[in-house]
């Protein structure tokens, strides 16, 4: 979906004060507050925004250790692979991929001897042949999307 200087607007201002009220919103945007909810329905029904719940720190959760584990998985294992690491609380994220390995998780741990917990986790599954495991040593990207949005904005713009 394409998105427009005043979607792009919006969504940085939201990125930067995402308690801000619709009225507070129509006000600092310089649009009707009208032209603003309409923006956020359209923005959410189309799924540019995906939520508007907090964003929450692992670390702060007494969970400093993050991961990355590319798993292989049996052929014909990937739906039961899914449903078993869903119900693995430390894992954050999976992504199915392309080449080496089937299967990108994001994992979280209260410590490295913790990791190996939750490691041991991940893989006591049949589905799974091997993982391999890299733990992050810094993040100094964190995930971010306001920069990707000045883009779009700027390409219909």
């Amino acid at each position: 979906m394409a998105i427009d200087q005043l979607d792009g607007r919006l969504l940085r201002l939201l990125a930067e004060q995402p308690r801000i009220g619709v009225l507070e919103a129509s006000r600092r945007l310089g649009v009707a507050r009208g032209t603003v909810q309409a923006r956020l329905d359209r923005l959410q029904s189309t799924g540019v925004i995906r939520g508007f719940g907090p964003d929450v720190d692992p670390k702060a959760l007494g969970y400093p250790v993050t991961a990355f584990a590319t798993l292989e998985i049996k052929q014909g294992q990937g739906a039961d692979v899914r449903t078993h690491l869903a119900g693995v609380p430390e894992v954050l994220e999976l992504h199915t991929t392309t080449g080496h390995g089937d299967m990108l998780c994001r994992l979280v741990a209260r410590s490295n001897a913790d990791l190996q917990r939750v490691i041991d986790r991940v893989v006591g599954f049949e589905g799974i042949v091997r993982a391999s495991t890299a733990i992050v040593m810094e993040n100094p990207v964190p995930l971010r999307v306001v920069p990707l949005v000045r883009q779009a904005a700027a390409a219909e713009g």
